[in-house]
């Protein structure tokens, strides 16, 4: 879009279908580059990228010339497509419905980026329900507790 300028910064969180720990340590930077590749292909910038065995981080700098849903719906697909080619678990690899979106000013990024890599550390602390739960609770983010994603602690 011709004379439209925007600085827009997301992080996007979805998890694996039942929670499963199916997303190999060995295997992570091969979809974290798979990942990036369909972000960069939907002419968007990928600040930051981590997959725990069950969920996902990203950090997005977006144009408006895409909706947050649709860029997730592309990465979900086609990540899904991803795993199940290369046959990384047995039957079929799901991502759940839906995802947490929250935005962040340029004055964040480094932190947030900085939360992104560390998310090993992170989750021998605290576990993806309270990390999720809390980031609803500081964005103020209404929600019902039936829609969540499910959990398996």
């Amino acid at each position: 879009m011709p004379n439209t300028y925007s600085q827009i910064y997301i992080q996007i969180v979805f998890a694996v279908k039942g929670r499963q720990n199916l997303i190999p340590k060995e295997n992570r930077e091969e979809l974290h580059k798979y990942i990036s590749g369909i972000v960069h292909n939907r002419d968007q910038k990928m600040l930051s990228i981590f997959a725990m065995p069950d969920h996902a981080h990203l950090l997005i700098g977006m144009k408006p010339s895409i909706a947050i849903s649709d860029i997730v719906r592309d990465i979900k697909a086609g990540s899904s497509q991803f795993i199940n080619e290369k046959e990384w678990v047995k039957g079929k690899f799901h991502w759940q419905e839906g995802f947490g979106a929250f935005s962040y000013s340029r004055s964040q990024i480094d932190q947030v980026i900085k939360y992104i890599l560390n998310q090993e550390q992170h989750h021998k602390k605290v576990t993806f329900r309270e990390e999720y739960l809390d980031f609803l609770k500081k964005f103020d983010v209404e929600y019902d507790e039936k829609y969540l994603f499910e959990w398996i602690e």
